[in-house]
């Protein structure tokens, strides 16, 4: 099959910023045209440089992406620019180069230096005389060629290439194609084998039903257990419940059960967070509507019920004199089967907030406020607070093999302001509040969907399944370019090793995934009484709308892992919805 890669102009700096369009998109044909993959967003990021003294990162960029298939996968080769686009001094003479097995997990290796000056173009090429890698690049309108010994290290062997070719049979022109999709220049093709082909699109193109199946004959005592097995284009599957008319005439008629949510659920409320506890559901969300200085909460016996369900006041900034404002990201948590909810506070300004965890008392109820002890500031292992040189906030925590474990996101100001990375550590079941390992770095912005308007990585959660841990968190300016990404390890793993731990190259929930929601992010996740997972966010109605909460059910695709971006309308188009069955 042919694929394309190719860069991106911007739609607008407010939904796809010309930084975003700086990376390596792919699209693929069918029926003759090109179409984009991974909703037109790209796929490959150049990691930001960083400066091994001060730890402050440099966003870089990359144009003319080239892709070679290989044997086992695919070398891809690029110019790494600064963020904007402008010549990167660090890069002058130099391409980036990656390597790939499937198209959607790369492993960035570094610059190959091939020139003295900045590269116009570039392109990897395997000889057919030599079968050695060589590279093809142009340097101020001329066209050169040379040999390399690896992916990072050419040789001395460097000829001008004219028309007519050379020993290496390239010549001096690079070949370009032309597509139709949305905003693509510089586009290369290359063919990809069936077996990779396959892959690729089922993990960058949204799973869609595509049938059902089901019993046509059933008793009618079986009615109220009935599942209808919905397929997905990717061979996924997922079973769905289904809301009967009155049987008669030996029939039963039914509608396949799919919760509707208009986005908002709820308007001016982020960082949203669902609970499940004795038998209830509770929604709890940092409070724009008054500048973050009170948190409520939502009581309903099913999730539905939460959009429509009174407010009830649990902590504001007026009740404790250590908590004076910008109280954020407030998650229920069960932590060695006690009731707890982690926070952020501050007594002061924004440079000062801090994560907190408030303990609920002995029968206790969690949307009662004098149910609650006050609020706790998490402490290092040795009794000191957790950081004093920034703030801390968005803490998260889940266990895993007995261990339980904390993730934040941290942010240095001084001496100089790093931006916020995502930290983990093991706490004290008993007090989670302080921690008994040190903090560990997950993660930071060094990727350009992380580090757009501004380097930030916030708002972990976890989603636990099976034998993995999904780890996702927010990332850039809280803005409509605000996005998700996630992290992936292995039950069981020493989670404080950050070599345990995998990122993937591109955000799962962008604002390309669902017209009219704009910078979707800061996620949590829920499992309701039926199974299903449900992921709740922020986004935007409008690229200048405020924070407002959604909710959309969480997917697993054919390779068991989540899928954040099935909408409703490809979850089960509504020409599915109505089925009939025989009565036994």
């Amino acid at each position: 099959m042919k694929f394309v890669c190719y860069t991106r102009r911007p739609i607008s700096e407010a939904e796809y910023a010309p930084r975003l369009g700086l990376s390596m998109h792919l699209g693929y044909e069918s029926g003759g045209k090109f179409r984009p993959l991974n909703h037109n967003y790209g796929v490959l990021f150049v990691k930001a440089t960083q400066d091994p003294e001060s730890g402050r990162l440099f966003p870089k960029s990359l144009k003319k992406p080239f892709v070679l298939p290989t044997e086992g996968g695919f070398k891809v080769i690029a110019i790494r620019t600064e963020a904007n686009g402008e010549p990167d001094e660090s890069s002058r003479g130099c391409a980036v180069v990656f390597e790939t097995e499937d198209l959607v997990h790369y492993a960035e290796l570094g610059l190959l230096k091939l020139a003295d000056d900045y590269l116009d173009d570039v392109m990897l090429k395997i000889c057919p005389n030599c079968k050695g890698l060589v590279a093809k690049f142009s340097v101020g309108g001329r066209v050169y060629r040379r040999k390399l010994k690896s992916l990072t290290e050419p040789t001395d062997d460097v000829k001008e290439l004219g028309g007519s070719g050379c020993g290496c049979s390239l010549d001096g022109h690079f070949a370009y194609e032309k597509t139709e999709i949305e905003g693509a220049y510089d586009e290369k093709a290359f063919e990809v084998d069936e077996k990779c082909a396959d892959y690729a699109l089922k993990k960058l193109l949204t799973p869609v039903a595509v049938s059902l199946e089901y019993e046509k004959e059933v008793a009618e005592s079986e009615l109220e257990d009935f599942r209808v097995t919905v397929k997905y284009s990717d061979g996924s599957t997922h079973k769905k419940r289904v809301d009967w008319q009155k049987p008669q005439n030996g029939e039963a008629k039914g509608r396949i059960h799919l919760d509707h949510y208009d986005f908002p659920i709820a308007e001016n409320r982020a960082d949203p967070c669902v609970y499940f506890y004795k038998g209830d559901y509770y929604f709890i969300a940092t409070n724009d509507a008054d500048g973050n200085h009170t948190i409520f909460v939502r009581r309903a016996k099913t999730i539905p019920g939460l959009v429509s369900a009174p407010e009830k006041l649990i902590l504001d900034s007026t009740t404790y004199p250590h908590v004076g404002g910008l109280l954020w990201a407030p998650e229920f948590h069960n932590v060695a089967g006690k009731e707890y909810i982690f926070h952020a506070c501050t007594p002061k300004e924004f440079g000062d907030e801090q994560s907190h965890v408030m303990v609920l008392k002995d029968g206790g109820e969690l949307d009662d406020k004098n149910s609650w002890e006050a609020p706790k500031r998490v402490l290092k292992k040795d009794g000191s607070p957790l950081y004093d040189k920034g703030i801390t906030l968005d803490m998260t925590t889940f266990e895993d093999g007995g261990r339980q474990y904390v993730a934040w996101s941290q942010r240095q100001f001084n001496p100089i302001d790093l931006g916020a990375w995502v930290y983990i550590a093991e706490i004290d079941k008993n007090e989670p509040w302080r921690l008994i390992s040190d903090p560990v770095l997950l993660t930071l912005p060094e990727y350009g969907w992380q580090n757009n308007h501004t380097l930030v990585d916030e708002g972990p959660f976890a989603l636990i399944r099976e034998d993995k841990i999904y780890l996702t968190f927010s990332s850039a300016l809280v803005d409509s370019t605000y996005c998700v990404g996630m992290m992936t390890a292995n039950r069981g793993d020493d989670l404080l090793n950050p070599k345990v731990w995998k990122k993937g190259n591109y955000p799962l929930m962008h604002s390309l995934i669902a017209p009219g929601e704009y910078g979707p992010g800061h996620n949590a996740y829920v499992v309701d009484e039926y199974g299903d997972v449900w992921n709740t966010y922020h986004a935007r109605p409008g690229v200048d709308g405020p924070r407002s909460s959604g909710i959309r059910r969480v997917h697993f695709g054919f390779d068991g892992e989540p899928v954040l971006d099935l909408t409703e309308e490809k979850d089960l188009p509504e020409d599915m919805r109505e089925i009939t069955v025989k009565l036994k």
